[in-house]
């Protein structure tokens, strides 16, 4: 489970992953539907009646099966001792597999974590007997047990995850499997009726009703790559990786957590839509990993305070901070300080936007970017690649020297450190301490910065620093380029 404070209400809440212990035995259960799920027109949605959801049900329930994971034993190590680091440790082992109200710990320093089974959903996407679920329903397990509304019951085998959007395809060998249809997310609207369909706490093909909440939800720190469509319709403990279906019965997400204060359904639930699951989907049974396109560069919000500083009418699109050595962004011509505005033909909003554009573009696409650079408008032509490994992060050690910039000490940047922090050279000066009350603190300034540029001219040493920062003017603001653990971004501090 993590929580985060919500500081514009200040009320606690927690996105909690939808896995649940198995507590309940076998439950009533829905015949089964052979075959594809039909998708004739509904009525208008503003006639739809109680009828049409029944209908909907009745063909969606049997395609929306029941995953149960087998985790090994865990034996307890010597560092997991003492009352309360031990209740602490197991609540974070529980939490992080199950999402579920925590069971009595072992007693005893020798008592080990047994065998463990814990349950989810899944939704059954082709007759081949493929099933799309959440990443963390089936992750860890040694051994995966899929059970059908109608009581059949197979072994899983794991196809294939991605972390990164917490999606995974399981596989089990049937005959007559029942399985719902793709749908569009993208024609998705705020209002729209949906179900969702899943095992709650074990309840099997439980459905709930409510209505698309919202739509592109991200920054959520859920996952990594976020898009979510958000709903009212109850979701709890158990729905992970279970359907969220249209008024026609197609799939058009996959439950994944929920915002709440108790752990349990408090009217926002989110889903990740068919438009990112599908991509996903196909990528991992063609080639057994998620292909995402690729440009090379970092990015950064637009704030106001830097869309005056490069010129912009408005705060959007997304600030190219860093731009990697033979990347295809570099190849393309892109430069550091661009505000990328427009790609594909499509205005960028944010680097949200932009982020889930580009990891959509096939690998090898040329694409045509609309960039602002120093003031003025200029059309890129960029060949997407394919997105490589982790980038590295590193941390940074820290000394105290005062230097002409008010609130902010630091010192020249030798090769030692530079290397500490990821960085191929030793150019520019490290962020040793801020003042906490100071302009720099405001702007997020932070220890272990790297400054390499002010005012769009670069910083190689401290003499370069203090030159540059003693000609700053009063009451206008610096334009700093920095380098925070291998990652380059603007900011704007208040002189």
């Amino acid at each position: 489970m993590r929580e985060f404070t919500n500081r514009q209400s200040g009320f606690l809440a927690a996105l909690v992953f939808l896995g649940v212990a198995a507590l309940i035995g076998t439950q009533t259960t829905i015949p089964p539907a052979v075959g594809s799920v039909a998708t004739t027109e509904p009525a208008p949605m503003e006639r739809l009646t109680i009828s049409d959801f029944t209908e909907v049900a009745k063909k969606v329930t049997p395609a929306v099966v029941n995953i149960t994971r087998r985790v090994e034993a865990m034996p307890m190590s010597k560092e997991f001792r003492g009352p309360s680091r031990d209740r602490r440790q197991w609540e974070e082992w529980m939490e992080k597999f199950f999402g579920a109200p925590i069971p009595p710990m072992p007693r005893g320093p020798e008592a080990p974590f047994g065998p463990m089974e814990g349950a989810g959903s899944g939704v059954i996407v082709s007759s081949e007997g493929y099933i799309l679920t959440n990443n963390h329903v089936v992750e860890g397990a040694t051994e995966v047990t899929v059970t059908l509304p109608d009581e059949r019951e197979f072994t899983g085998k794991v196809m294939g995850t991605d972390p990164k959007t917490d999606l995974a395809i399981v596989k089990i060998e049937g005959k007559e499997l029942p399985y719902l249809p793709w749908g569009d997310s993208a024609k998705l609207q705020v209002g729209e009726p949906v179900l969702a369909v899943g095992n709650p706490f074990g309840l099997t093909s439980t459905v709930t009703q409510g209505i698309v909440s919202a739509l592109g939800r991200g920054r959520m720190g859920i996952t990594e790559y976020e898009d979510f469509i958000q709903t009212d319709a109850a979701i709890n403990p158990g729905n992970s990786g279970g359907a969220l279906v249209n008024s026609k019965g197609e799939l058009i997400g996959i439950n994944t957590a929920i915002f709440s204060r108790t752990g349990g359904y408090q009217g926002i639930g989110f889903a990740v839509p068919t438009s990112m699951a599908k991509p996903v989907f196909d990528s991992l049974l063609k080639t057994g990993k998620v292909v995402r396109g690729y440009l090379g560069i970092g990015i950064q919000d637009v704030t106001q305070d830097l869309a005056d500083a490069f010129e912009l009418e408005e705060p959007n699109g997304a600030i190219v901070g860093d731009v990697k050595a033979g990347s295809p962004a570099d190849q393309a011509g892109l430069k550091r300080g661009d505000v990328i505005v427009g790609y594909n033909g499509k205005p960028v909003e944010d680097p949200r936007a932009l982020q889930r554009m580009v990891t959509r573009t096939p690998v090898g696409t040329e694409t045509a970017m609309t960039v602002i650079r120093d003031g003025k408008k200029v059309e890129l032509a960029v060949t997407v690649g394919e997105q490589p490994g982790e980038v590295r992060i590193a941390h940074s050690e820290h000394d105290q020297k005062d230097h002409a910039l008010t609130g902010l000490a630091v010192k020249d940047l030798d090769l030692k450190t530079a290397r500490e922090l990821g960085l191929e050279d030793a150019k520019g000066v490290v962020v040793t301490g801020v003042d906490p009350a100071s302009e720099a603190a405001r702007a997020g300034l932070m220890a272990g910065d790297v400054i390499r540029e002010i005012n769009r001219k670069p910083v190689q040493s401290l003499r370069d620093f203090e030159q540059l920062a003693s000609s700053l003017s009063e009451k206008k603001r610096a334009l700093l380029l920095i380098n925070r653990r291998g990652a380059s971004l603007f900011v704007t501090v208040k002189i």
